[in-house]
This record gives structure tokens, C-alpha cells and sequence, in this order.
């Protein structure tokens, strides 16, 4: 697998990787970006993705869970592509909430 400071492979990629990463609509309007990663501490599997979205960088943005099964990446784009609405997005609670999007 090479070096222990590889962190990219044909199939893996690290969670720093991951942070920061663009998330677009399919037709390539690009409407956030990947935060975190949340890992559910019993199966070790990604749970879902904290996205940025909204507002300028840094300033005015809200994070909103997305299931990470929702997410495909599109190496095209050189990011995650979801399909959701604005109005998903909007009703979709904050990570700090109880419910998460299903």
C-alpha cells in the first residue's frame, strides 16, 4: 500500500482528503463543500458528511449532515456530486440536532 503517509489509493482516500472537497448538483452547479466526516464509532463506516453550504467562506455558512450513501464522487468535477434541492437542504437539520436526514 506504500508509505504511511500515502493518502490516496486507487479505492481509499484520507478524511483530510475528504475536508474541503467540493459538492455539486448533477448538472455541476456546485452548492457546498465536505467540512467533515462523521464515522459511526461501532461499524468504523462513514455515517454521513458535514457540508458547508451557503454564505461566503468562513462567514454566514450552515453545515448540514448529508448521508455519505447520498454522495457519489464524479472525478470530472473533482468532487462529490449529491442530489438535493435548496428546499432539502433547508429542512435538513443542523448536525448539532437530534434528527438526521435519512
Amino acid at each position: 500500500m506504500g508509505t504511511l503517509e500515502q493518502r490516496e489509493t486507487a479505492s481509499l482516500i484520507g478524511s483530510d482528503k475528504v475536508e474541503g472537497t467540493p459538492v455539486f448538483r448533477p448538472g455541476g452547479e456546485q452548492i457546498g463543500a465536505i467540512e467533515r466526516v462523521m464515522i459511526d464509532k461501532r461499524s468504523g463506516k462513514v455515517a454521513y458528511a458535514v457540508m458547508s453550504f451557503g454564505g461566503l467562506p468562513g462567514l454566514g455558512h450552515d453545515h448540514y449532515p448529508v448521508p455519505w450513501s447520498l454522495l457519489t464522487y464524479n472525478t470530472r468535477l473533482g468532487g462529490y456530486e449529491v442530489d438535493l434541492t435548496d428546499a432539502q437542504l433547508a429542512g435538513t437539520p443542523s448536525p448539532t440536532s437530534e434528527r438526521r436526514v435519512q
